[in-house]
Parts: structure tokens; C-alpha cells; sequence
């Protein structure tokens, strides 16, 4: 981690997310894509801000073994998207909303398999050991929030790829997050500390 990029503590966190206003880009309307939500859960640790993050089972159909955040489809009885993250969440991982505090909302992201996302940034205070969803989530993890929105450590490897001119990874440790993960971190990122947004390592 770089010295000139220390760790946020909780309530520098909150306080950014909330100030910085998000950068605005034309993407494509609603109409012609399914609706979905995540929750971007980040828990305070003695050690500082981590990320709740999962691994897809490995025999799912879309996504196997990947990495993302708890979240799905949304369901006619949702009625909003925020409850489709909280309940897909708690389904996912055993976390009820009551234990969470929604912070807002991050951008709509759409992606390529005709699905817009809804992200949803929470503080979350587990009060029992999560539990995966059996044949949905094959892990629960957490990484330390500051190395993932280190904008330094974002790869991004450039691709005329739908409405994206670049696709993220973010390694850690044995892991590599990337996909509309990867992304919706990246855009957490950018929001969060916008004076470090041209910073990533070019893959080609």
C-alpha cells in the first residue's frame, strides 16, 4: 500500500462518500436491461475498514467461481432495489438488514450480459458468524477496504468492450477480482478518492 494513500477510517469513509459527487457518463437506459442490486458491505475490523465480499459456487450456470458482492436479480415483490440487495444478502450470507446501514447508492452499472446493477454502499455490524448460501456462494471473505480502492492496485487492461473502454482486475493474495466487480470497485474508487482516479497499472 502506498504511503501517500493511507487507511480511512470510518468516519473518513462516510464522510467521503458522501461530499464527492459522482462523475456522470451517458449508459444505456433502463428499458432494455433486467434490473438488478448489490450490497457493497464494508465492516470496522480492529485492524481498519474491510470488504465482505463472496465466491460463486463453482456449478452455477452464469458466473461460476467468481468473485462478488451478495446481490441478484430484482423480484416483482422487491417493490425497490435496495430490497432486493438486503434480501439477497441476507439469503446469500446469512446477514439481516438489520444490521446494516445503507450509506447510498453508487451509479447504475450495466454490463454486457444485459443486466444493470444497483450498488448499494453499506456499513454493516454482523452480530453472528455468516453463513453462505448452500449451492449459491462457495466462500465468504473479506479483504482489507483500503487495498482494494488503492487505485494503484487496479490493472486494467484496455478492450472496445460494450460501453466500457477498459476492464479492471484487482488482485489479492490468491485471488483475483474482476469483472463487474472489479468495476464497481473501481468506480467506489474513483468516487471516493477522485484525485487518484487516473492511476492504474495498463495491461497492454
Amino acid at each position: 500500500m502506498s504511503p501517500r494513500q493511507p487507511q480511512l477510517t470510518r468516519e473518513q469513509f462516510v464522510q467521503r462518500f458522501s461530499l464527492h459527487r459522482q462523475h456522470q457518463a451517458l449508459r444505456p437506459s433502463h428499458s432494455r436491461l433486467k434490473l438488478s442490486a448489490v450490497l457493497i458491505p464494508v465492516v470496522e475490523r480492529a485492524d481498519g475498514l474491510s470488504l465482505i465480499l463472496t465466491q460463486r459456487a463453482n456449478q452455477l450456470r452464469h458466473h461460476a467461481g467468481q468473485i462478488s458482492f451478495p446481490g441478484g436479480r430484482y423480484e416483482d415483490g422487491d417493490q425497490h432495489l435496495l430490497n432486493t440487495a438486503l434480501r439477497e444478502t441476507e439469503e446469500e450470507i446469512g446477514l439481516p438488514r438489520e444490521q446494516v446501514e445503507v450509506l447510498g447508492q453508487l451509479r447504475d452499472y450495466p454490463t454486457r450480459f444485459n443486466f444493470l446493477i444497483r450498488p448499494f454502499v453499506a456499513l454493516v455490524t454482523p452480530q453472528q458468524p455468516l453463513r453462505a448460501q448452500a449451492g449459491e456462494v462457495a466462500e465468504i471473505f473479506e479483504v482489507p477496504l483500503a487495498a482494494v480502492l488503492h487505485q494503484d492496485n487496479h490493472y486494467a487492461y484496455r478492450i472496445p468492450l460494450y460501453i466500457y473502454d477498459r476492464v479492471y482486475f484487482i488482485p489479492w493474495q490468491q485471488r483475483n477480482i474482476w469483472g463487474a466487480t472489479a468495476g464497481i470497485l473501481r468506480e467506489l474508487a474513483d468516487h471516493v478518492q477522485p484525485e487518484q482516479r487516473l492511476n492504474f497499472r495498463p495491461l497492454n
